[in-house]
């Protein structure tokens, strides 16, 4: 497929999302299936301008004067590709398979684009009922905040440390680029251009051989600033598919204990083969059963407790753009509700002087301080560990990382402007006085 027709199928992909009120990845599968001459570069690249669109959405729309597919797809093409009226112009050239021609409207608009007037929930491209919650955590930063969490995510990888250092993993990466991370001690990142595919690291024998994993930057220092220490007896409440699992097994050289399990069975799926590729030793991975409790036996044991609690996952808006226009009032009310109770789950696991960390890839003090404060309240017995301390295992680093986060009594708060990684906070509570 020629470059122009990659638009006109992306702008019926876009068309086909607002039409029938879907998830773009199910968009974007149908179209595939209907038009199986596409090959996987095609749908790569139809996917690419797709999500892109979606990432500008709310801006693309306001330069533009109004919403179609078509006008937040051209939009999009200026604001996050950068092309100028010129290079939009020649691909709306009205040949064959291309968008029609740009109208007089369309070329005062792409030339005259500014957001200097928008409101913030224009300018940072986010649903405008969520402006007061970001307001109360970024202020008159919220614009900016917002827009930085909009645009496309790198490729990071953590090296696992129990198969190799990171200087070898990148010497074994090199032909991706891929680079030292600002903060983690364990990270790379591939950067990609505006247009590119996702290289596939899956296929690299660094990755066969278990020497990394994808995983976030932000992602990768939340399971450093949990703390697992070698030869700790270690709960992951909510693994998932395990990469905060294998981090912490790495961190504590596959001594000690770590109890992996999730309230979602299936979710627990991936992490069987990906501990074994890792290395991992010291990981039991406790899959639910019915009613019984599969942690009954470590009930006042743990040293510490990893809670990557259930939230609305705005915080990975880079990774998912079109979930922040799903995301809804009501939506955030419920995730609120099962924070509390995840929350207070690993309570009555920790023994005297354990720890739990508190992590959500989330920006909005409701689902960060407002719940860390609610869990003191019921939970007198804990106290807050200063998150000064909390970054003390990143060393050198520790000092300005504190300088770039958003830091409160409660916990810190990483996001894509100010530490280049999604958006996650963590917060760490010892049970009984700090010494």
């Amino acid at each position: 497929m020629t470059p122009t027709a990659r638009l006109s199928a992306a702008i019926e992909v876009l068309a086909d999302i607002d039409a029938r009120r879907r998830p773009a990845a199910d968009a974007l599968k149908d179209w595939g299936l209907g038009h199986r001459f596409a090959g996987s570069g095609d749908r790569a690249a139809i996917a690419g301008l797709v999500y892109d669109t979606l990432r500008r959405r709310a801006s693309a729309a306001w330069i533009m004067g109004e919403e179609t597919a078509r006008a937040i797809l051209i939009g999009m093409l200026r604001l996050e590709r950068g092309l100028d009226l010129d290079a939009i112009a020649a691909l709306c050239s009205g040949a064959r398979f291309a968008p029609a021609l740009l109208s007089e409207m369309e070329r005062s608009r792409i030339a005259g684009a500014s957001l200097a007037a928008a409101p913030p929930w224009v300018a940072g491209d986010y649903p405008e009922w969520l402006d007061p919650h970001f307001a109360r955590v970024f202020g008159e930063e919220r614009a900016a905040e917002l827009a930085a969490l909009a645009s496309r995510a790198p490729l990071d990888l953590r090296v696992n440390t129990l198969e190799a250092d990171r200087d070898k993993a990148a010497a074994a990466l090199s032909s991706l680029g891929a680079e030292p991370t600002r903060w983690s001690p364990l990270g790379l990142r591939i950067r990609l251009a505006a247009d590119a595919r996702s290289p596939a690291v899956h296929a690299e024998p660094a990755f066969i051989k278990g020497m990394v994993e994808v995983q976030d930057e932000g992602s990768q220092l939340a399971a450093v600033l949990a703390g697992a220490r070698r030869g700790e007896q270690v709960v992951d409440l909510c693994a998932g598919a395990g990469g905060k699992t294998l981090a912490l097994a790495a961190a504590m050289e596959n001594h000690g204990q770590i109890y992996a399990t999730d309230s979602d069975k299936r979710r627990l799926a991936p992490i069987h083969a990906r501990i074994e590729r890792a290395g991992v030793r010291n990981v039991q991975v406790r899959t639910p059963r019915g009613s019984s409790d599969v942690l009954a036996d470590v009930t006042g044991r743990a040293d510490l407790v990893l809670m990557d609690a259930p939230c609305t996952g705005i915080g990975a808006w880079r990774r998912n753009p079109d979930a922040k226009w799903r995301v809804r009032p009501g939506s955030l009310s419920t995730r609120l509700k099962e924070q509390v109770a995840a929350l207070d789950r690993p309570a009555a696991l920790v023994k005297p002087g354990g720890r739990i960390a508190y992590v959500t890839c989330s920006v909005l003090a409701e689902e960060n301080d407002d719940q860390v404060r609610a869990f003191l309240a019921r939970h007198p017995e804990f106290a807050l560990v200063p998150p000064a301390q909390v970054t003390e295992p990143l060393g050198e680093r520790a000092y300005l990382f504190r300088r770039a986060v958003v830091m409160s009594e409660a916990g810190l708060l990483m996001t894509p402007l100010r530490t280049e990684t999604d958006g996650f906070f963590v917060s760490v509570v010892r049970k009984g006085a700090l010494p």
